[in-house]
């Protein structure tokens, strides 16, 4: 477990789409939002576990048709979702602050985790490393996803209690739309470099 958590640890801290999600969401609405996008991350994480366990990453990596379908998917979802945050930023909130299911922050991340083929990758390439041959592979795997799982959640909750709600301060609002705009500009950076970086 501690071999696979130092592997690990400089893909946690590599700036991605769930810690670019957070900070939106948080300077948006407060730390309480920092919840549905750890929740969201983890979920995507146990289900590329799941699927390794099932055989089905392993299908889509060997597969060069169905990878590339995957990678757009994910690469074009992610410039998608930066538009909408772009475009969102520069509106003004809401007085009944209600937001459509789609928009809020638990679908955004896991839908993010789940189409990013490199998170999938991990249980092809890294996992495997770390698996004791004898011992039940479901339960091996998952108990690493876990342990990944965990690590995020760790590194996003410090963002989120560094990250204040300014929105609500003198000149919070325009705050909040740069960082809303930022955001957006990085998810669609990251969906771009997804494109062409495989």
């Amino acid at each position: 477990m501690t071999g696979f958590a130092l592997a690990i640890l400089p893909l946690v801290i590599t700036p991605g789409a769930s810690l670019t999600l957070l900070i939106r969401h948080v300077t948006e609405g407060g730390r309480r939002r920092a919840l549905p996008v750890v929740l969201g991350m983890a979920t995507g994480l146990y289900t590329h576990a799941l699927l390794a366990v099932a055989g089905l990453s392993a299908l889509v990596m060997r597969s060069e048709t169905a990878f590339t379908v995957v990678r757009v998917a994910g690469a074009c979802y992610l410039i998608g979702l930066g538009v909408w945050t772009w475009r969102s930023a520069g509106r003004e909130r809401s007085a009944s602050g209600r937001r459509q299911r789609w928009r809020s922050p638990y679908p955004q991340t896991l839908f993010a985790t789940v189409l990013n083929p490199k998170a999938a990758s991990v249980y092809l390439t890294l996992v495997p490393q770390f698996l004791t041959p004898g011992r039940p592979l479901a339960g091996q795997i998952l108990a690493l996803a876990t342990v990944q799982a965990v690590m995020v959640s760790l590194w996003l909750t410090a963002w989120a209690l560094l990250l204040p709600r300014t929105a609500a301060r003198p000149g919070g609002e325009r705050f909040r739309r740069t960082v809303g705009r930022i955001a957006g500009a990085m998810l669609i950076g990251l969906g771009g470099w997804g494109l062409i970086s495989w």
